[in-house]
């Protein structure tokens, strides 16, 4: 089997193990590496070794820079402080931690070489908890700390990761103060690079006005920044992660509103693609891992193996304690930031899974590197222990802590239905205004009434009306029923033979984007039955419309769908 049928096989693995997690409600991740543990004991699978100096640079660019450009800025700014303590603070406690554990348990391990695992396992990811953190509503503040955290403790770990292989491989130390030097010399130079590289590609984006071209120059920026920050011998994790926000940050004002529809598509479909790839390829060499350190006896690296995990879980939780606890007692601190909750001590403590990043940073070891295979074997069950023990808890555990938010009261955030009626407002102004143009007065005077009664609705959501989810659950129901009653005549017309493909895509393309928003602007609280009914009776009205002689006029139901 060539690499291209091996790829396109493992891709499509993906697909049916990814609804095999959906269908037993397991983190995706788990699934992936056992699935791949079972693609490896197929004889005709074989070992798929993944050169160690692309691991990082093919996988880890656009999936950091996608993190960083979805990153709340103001948010992130406003709580740094607790961020850098987890994302720093954390990470530093936890791979020495590790490290010393590592080092006892096997004292044949180098220093260098434990402190390298340490550095693999540090960062939590904070996709591994995201299925989570979006299904219940959190205080605002605990879910901007855990995504800014896993935004800088990938790159701060990642630093510490690259001196301990450099300090293995060269079978030295590094002193405490060169090394703290050497942390920051690479930090803030990849900063520097990343800045430089997210500057240029917005200089870039304007000038070329197509959403593809963008959308490809945004991807190419990952790789550029961060080949940049490793020719420079700087960081080139942290210099991804400062082109991301800087497209971020200006995200709302360079790119068009074509392209950031476009990319939205196109990265997701990339991180599925570079997630799954991850976690399926150690899957698969996990088996080939194992034969190699057999030698030191299966209940021999289970006790290894556990103890790593036991580690890693503990230390997260002594220093996120330790660090809400210990500055509060400077009364100035604890005035303006009196000590947190302790439920929300639990939680950010409680998240702690291990993701991607860990995986890439265990497959990225040199060969030659001191016991790889153990390290690799060690990472992973420490990745396994924490996807599946908090994992499939998280979500219990923050039930049961009670800090989950009461639903809003009409069914909308207050705040985001406020900017709704901002934008409403604005827009009726607008139209208004254009009402005494002697050319276009007529035309605003048929639009008015729509954007009045939208003002009007938005108005009555924002001030938190009785009737504000009646109303909102009926306006649903008749848009969206009126957009596919019009994408059914629409088919039906072109089926007849009265419209080229290319008008079709055209107009079911409008229809698609106004369905999206009527849905995000509305929400969909339809369950999966009813989604598959609805296409059930979509196909059986497709069905009719071909079969009917002469299709109704189209033009008017398209209109009235896309209002």
């Amino acid at each position: 089997m060539d690499l291209v049928e091996l790829l396109l096989a493992l891709i499509g693995a993906c697909i049916g193990f990814a609804l095999l997690a959906r269908r037993l409600k397991l983190p995706y991740a788990v699934i992936l590496v056992l699935g791949g543990m079972v693609l490896a004991l197929i004889p005709a699978v074989p070992e798929l070794r993944l050169d160690p100096d692309v691991a990082l640079a093919f996988f880890l660019p656009p999936l950091l820079q996608v993190s960083a450009f979805r990153t709340d800025w103001r948010a992130f700014r406003s709580n740094l402080t607790p961020i850098l303590l987890l994302a720093v603070g954390a990470v530093i406690f936890t791979a020495f931690a590790i490290g010393t554990v590592a080092h006892w348990l096997v004292p044949e391990l180098p220093w260098a070489a434990a402190l390298a695992l340490g550095a693999i396992v540090a960062p939590p990811d904070a996709v591994a908890a995201g299925a989570v953190l979006q299904r219940l509503r959190l205080p605002r503040r605990i879910v901007t700390v855990l995504e800014g955290e896993s935004l800088i403790n990938d790159a701060s770990s990642l630093v510490l990761y690259k001196l301990a292989v450099a300090a293995a491989l060269a079978s030295g130390t590094i002193g405490a103060a060169s090394g703290a030097a050497s942390f920051l010399m690479l930090a803030i130079g990849g900063i520097v690079v990343g800045w430089a590289v997210g500057k240029a590609a917005l200089w870039v984006l304007p000038r070329l006005d197509d959403s593809m071209l963008e959308t490809t120059t945004g991807f190419l920026a990952a790789y550029a920044s961060y080949l940049a920050g490793e020719a420079l011998h700087v960081s080139g994790v942290m210099a991804v992660v400062t082109t991301g926000l800087v497209f971020g940050r200006a995200q709302h004002t360079v790119f068009t509103y074509n392209a950031r529809v476009t990319m939205s598509t196109v990265w997701r479909f990339v991180e599925f693609i570079l997630n799954s790839l991850v976690f399926l390829l150690i899957g698969l060499q996990l088996n080939h891992v194992l034969e190699r350190i057999a030698g030191r006896g299966m209940l021999g690296l289970a006790g290894i193996a556990g103890g790593i995990a036991l580690a890693l879980i503990l230390s997260r939780f002594v220093w996120v304690y330790a660090s809400s606890w210990l500055p509060r007692r400077i009364p100035a601190l604890r005035r303006r930031d009196p000590m947190p909750d302790l439920r929300h001590i639990a939680i950010v403590g409680w998240a702690g899974m291990r993701g991607v990043v860990s995986l890439a940073a265990a497959l990225a070891l040199p060969e030659d590197f001191p016991e790889r295979d153990l390290i690799v074997f060690l990472a992973f069950t420490a990745i396994l222990a924490t996807l599946v023990l908090q994992g499939t808890t998280l979500e219990w555990l923050i039930q049961r802590l009670g800090v989950t938010l009461p639903p809003h009261p009409n069914g909308i955030d207050p705040e985001e239905a406020e900017g709704r009626r901002l934008l409403a407002v604005a827009a009726l102004a607008e139209i208004e205004r254009r009402m005494e143009d002697p050319l276009e007065g007529a035309i605003a005077a048929d639009l008015v009434h729509e954007f009045r009664d939208r003002a009007g609705h938005l108005h009555r959501t924002a001030t938190n009306q009785g009737a504000a989810v009646a109303e909102r659950t009926a306006r649903r129901r008749i848009r969206l029923a009126a957009i596919e009653a019009a994408r059914q005549q629409l088919i039906a017309h072109y089926q007849a033979g009265h419209l080229h493909e290319e008008g079709l895509v055209k107009l079911e393309q409008e229809l698609d984007l106004e369905e999206l928003r009527i849905r995000q602007v509305l929400g969909d609280d339809r369950t999966e039955r009813q989604k598959r009914e609805d296409a059930k009776r979509r196909k059986a009205m497709e069905a009719a419309a071909a079969a009917a002689e002469e299709p109704a006029a189209v033009s008017g139901a398209i209109v009235k769908g896309a209002i």
